[in-house]
């Protein structure tokens, strides 16, 4: 099982997919709560250049609530982590799979939630 979904865009313009994505996210009912750009806080913490990459951490609080009422460690694994990401010749997304982020807890009813998640991140990813 892969654990995320992915997409790539082709000469297009990092900071448009980024929009892109929020804007995807956001008609799936998920807010951004976090925002990592990773690119710069690895230049300043250990002085390495990369390309863009930047991780969104979702949440859809109606799911979120669904999922911290069957299991309420979970949020351990919360929120999805969309990542972007510059690549040669375009941008990379990647969404987390939730199912296979929930797989090693012993839950039916919260894989039943994870899965719902998963057509709404399918649905977000297809949508950029």
């Amino acid at each position: 099982m892969s654990y995320t979904f992915n997409r790539t865009f082709e000469d297009t313009d990092f900071e448009e997919i980024d929009k892109r994505t929020r804007e995807a996210l956001a008609a799936q009912g998920f807010g951004v709560l976090t925002e990592i750009d990773v690119k710069a806080t690895m230049k300043k913490k250990i002085d390495k250049d990369m390309n863009d990459y930047r991780i969104l951490g979702a949440c859809n609080p109606k799911m979120a609530w669904e999922a911290i009422g069957l299991e309420p460690r979970v949020g351990a694994m919360l929120p999805c982590n969309v990542i972007l990401r510059g690549v040669d010749g375009g941008v990379e997304v990647s969404a987390v799979d939730p199912l296979a982020s929930m797989a090693g807890i012993d839950n039916a009813e919260l894989k039943s939630v994870a899965g719902r998640v998963r057509e709404m991140m399918e649905k977000v990813v297809a949508a950029i």
